[in-house]
């Protein structure tokens, strides 16, 4: 029996080629922008929204969103900075105050996305409506244990998780790379990947055929859940505080990184390369306008026109490949 394979052609790369052209450009046009300081200043900025983009590329290809991750970030943050205050206020040493804290977060993060998942199957509604009430209750959450203040409980050494270099290489950036290259095992190269895409094709055919649809998207939501918290602890550790403002508007910075990567928000459709590309597309041209001293709010028209053009890209890239 013979296996077809899919022919790579030079419109599947269409983003990449857009991307080099603008590198070109700003390396040319902005001052500093090729530097090497400056291009691992843009890996280690892109590495927040990225963590999270690559948990939200499996949620959106199953077919399904979370828009709680901003409200996350600041939760699970401020929830390690009250723990490691009133811990060490009672005499606990730092490592293990550190270590319960971080585990505690982990915990609440894999057990609300388990139910985020386990709502979504067992009462059909969807992740969009869980996750919004989710932000609420997580954004209200934020300021509660934290009385509306930022704290500021953690010890110095911390501070390496968000700002630290191994090698001349940010330690964000690192974890970044690392988390990027699993979750593009894990979609690629293995049975869950294969059925969180035939969750998002079908869901009912995906029964049918023998995967665990309810476990698959517990699953997808806990995992989102805990890289969640992946960039929450590293926004505490570059701020060294748990602040209930951080993290606003994220969700949509991370998902506007998914669909310029090519996932469709239909669900079924998308790859962890293609995100990768959308969040370093994002943060190049954030950081060659800031360089080149552009309005911040032109930032956002920026931002809405990528979007725009990267769907309608796709859209023309998929019409004529059906009629291929």
């Amino acid at each position: 029996m013979s296996v077809k394979t899919k022919s790579l052609k030079l419109q599947d790369f269409m983003l990449e080629g857009i991307l080099i052209l603008i590198v070109l450009y700003l390396s040319f046009a902005a001052k500093g922008f090729a530097s090497w300081d400056n291009l691992l200043n843009v890996l280690r900025n892109a590495s927040t929204t990225g963590i999270i983009a690559f948990g939200m590329t499996l949620v959106i290809i199953s077919g399904e969103i979370d828009i709680s991750v901003g409200s996350a970030i600041a939760f699970f943050g401020c929830v390690a900075a009250v723990l490691v205050q009133n811990l060490t206020g009672i005499g606990w040493p730092m490592v293990p105050v550190m270590i319960v804290a971080v585990v505690t977060c982990f915990v609440l993060a894999i057990l609300s996305g388990m139910f985020t998942g386990w709502i979504r199957h067992r009462f059909s509604v969807p992740t969009f409506i869980t996750t919004l009430a989710w932000m609420a209750a997580l954004r209200g959450g934020a300021n509660l244990v934290t009385g509306s203040f930022p704290i500021s409980p953690f010890p110095e050494w911390f501070f390496f998780l968000g700002s630290g270099y191994v090698y001349g290489i940010p330690f964000q950036a690192i974890v970044f790379l690392v988390i990027f290259a699993v979750a593009y095992f894990l979609s690629k190269y293995t049975r869950f990947g294969r059925a969180v895409y035939a969750i998002g094709g079908n869901a009912e055919s995906a029964r049918l055929s023998g995967i665990n649809v309810q476990g698959k998207r517990m699953a997808i939501m806990a995992i989102t859940s805990a890289l969640t918290v992946v960039a929450a602890l590293i926004t505490s550790a570059q701020i060294q505080a748990g602040n209930p403002t951080v993290g606003a508007g994220l969700e949509f910075t991370v998902i506007s990184a998914c669909v310029i990567g090519g996932v469709s928000l239909m669900g079924g459709k998308g790859r962890i390369w293609g995100t990768f590309i959308g969040v370093m597309f994002l943060e190049v041209l954030l950081n060659g306008m800031t360089l080149l001293n552009m309005d911040e709010y032109w930032q956002y028209v920026a931002k809405a026109g990528l979007i725009l053009g990267a769907v309608l890209i796709y859209q023309v890239r998929d019409s004529r490949q059906a009629r291929a």
